[in-house]
């Protein structure tokens, strides 16, 4: 037994852990285990990954690539491979993942479990959009391939699928030409969600990459138009030509310990938020940024996830229909205002009218908000109740990765496919979210 926690810390459980080494032997040792879940590197927020008192395979040990075509740039590889090591040996060599979430230590497996989305969404979806076929194994010993073209509904349901329709094995992915590991970027303060709206509008026919920093203290109800006084910094880049620029060396830090008191509290956000706008507000502009500070901007500090203390902290992103977007994310940071907790990391950008390709996706056409808050309890749990209530008001949906708390009652009006899904899942594999969200 060994204790597994996910990236949230708000509990560690243990679980009857098997190592996963040789992709050819996975449906064997899945015939002769437990019934559990895949757990890659532990980056999902929630309950997704976790299975306490149960079984849990670990997929880490399924790191190699497979085959590269430098011509076509398809990539093959297992699903343990880190998205951190297939930029690190394709950037040099004219190719990137064109979809990557906001850190590169999660595994391709995750990444297809998860369909996880980047900062480019409105140009090129979420990260099943790049999946060409994978290998699934089934607990009962069937091994097949599935993809856009094969095995469809297999590929749709797996996709998404929350590592419930079998072991993904190893994947397919077509990776994207770039000139460099360079990107062209602009950095715009704004104030007012109508301003956020507009910057993204004008900003999604000429910049690949969007994302917007929020300070969610400076919004609330400002002469009764939510959020108008919201004030964030809009991002924006794009793939640069440059290529003669000196790749600056890595500075790598880390959070040492778990603080007995979580360091994110009212003060230390307000000079945080005070700070990290006027600094970069001061320098906003165009510049140009490696890709790596662009993409995944908290992984130079390692275990940065420490500094919210022994209680760890929750993790709440929506998304809402772009026609209720202001309203509702202006109801929103009204409700944290009033609350007074507060989110250290508050990242506000639109999705793309593209429909995500497996059942349980989670970008659908709109405005997504992602919110960090540090676990004090009841009163936590009774902020993410009311902002929950305001997403299904909006006919929204909450991102199940990010998830530990959220009701089966929401879930199934989110993902209307549910029940197309359900009759993939493999009768052996099971998690807590999935015990608690689909009583499987």
């Amino acid at each position: 037994m060994v204790n597994l926690a996910s990236w949230g810390r708000l509990g560690s459980w243990p679980h009857e852990a098997r190592a996963l080494f040789d992709r050819e032997s996975i449906a064997r040792q899945l015939a002769d285990g437990p019934s559990g879940i895949a757990y890659g590197m532990g980056r999902s927020y929630g309950d997704v990954c976790l299975n306490p008192g149960g079984g849990a395979w670990l997929t880490a040990g399924l790191d190699r690539f497979v085959s590269f075509d430098a011509a076509t740039g398809r990539l093959r590889c297992e699903a343990g491979v880190r998205l951190g090591q297939i930029q690190q040996f394709a950037v040099p060599r004219g190719w990137i993942l064109p979809v990557t979430p906001g850190t590169w230590m999660a595994t391709v497996g995750g990444a297809i479990a998860n369909d996880v989305h980047g900062k480019n969404h409105h140009v090129r979806g979420a990260f099943g959009e790049h999946v060409l076929r994978l290998r699934l194994v089934r607990t009962d010993g069937e091994s097949f391939e599935c993809g856009p073209h094969e095995r469809p509904d297999w590929f749709a349901a797996t996709v998404g699928g929350m590592g419930l329709t079998g072991i993904v094995a190893e994947a397919e992915l077509q990776l994207m030409p770039v000139d460099g590991p360079w990107l062209d970027t602009e950095t715009v303060p704004f104030v007012g969600l109508q301003a956020f709206f507009e910057l993204a509008d004008a900003s999604e026919a000429d910049w690949e990459y969007t994302v917007s920093w929020i300070d969610c203290l400076s919004g609330g109800l400002a002469g009764g138009l939510s959020g108008s006084r919201t004030r964030g910094l809009f991002m924006r880049g794009k793939h640069s030509p440059e290529r003669l620029r000196a790749v600056p060396a890595e500075r790598r830090r880390a959070m040492p310990f778990v603080p007995p008191v979580s360091l994110v509290n009212g003060l230390s956000l307000r000079l945080f938020n005070a700070a990290y706008y006027a600094l970069n507000r001061m320098s906003a502009g165009p510049s140009t940024a490696h890709y790596r500070p662009f993409f995944y901007p908290l992984d130079h500090l390692a275990d940065w996830n420490r500094m919210y203390g022994p209680s760890g902290f929750f993790q709440h992103q929506c998304v809402v229909p772009r026609a209720v977007g202001h309203d509702a994310i202006g109801a929103m940071l009204d409700a944290i205002a009033r609350s007074g907790e507060g989110s250290f990391l508050a990242v506000l950008k639109t999705f793309g009218a593209r429909p995500g390709i497996g059942l349980l996706s989670f970008p659908m056409p709109g405005v997504t908000l992602a919110l960090d808050f540090p676990n004090r309890g009841a009163s936590t749990v009774a902020l993410l109740e009311r902002l929950d209530a305001i997403v299904r008001e909006a006919g929204g949906r909450l991102y199940a990765a990010k998830d530990a708390r959220m009701s089966r009652a929401l879930f199934e009006a989110g993902y209307p496919r549910l029940g197309d899904f359900l009759r993939f899942c493999d009768p052996k594999l099971s998690s807590a979210m999935s015990r608690r969200l689909m009583g499987h």
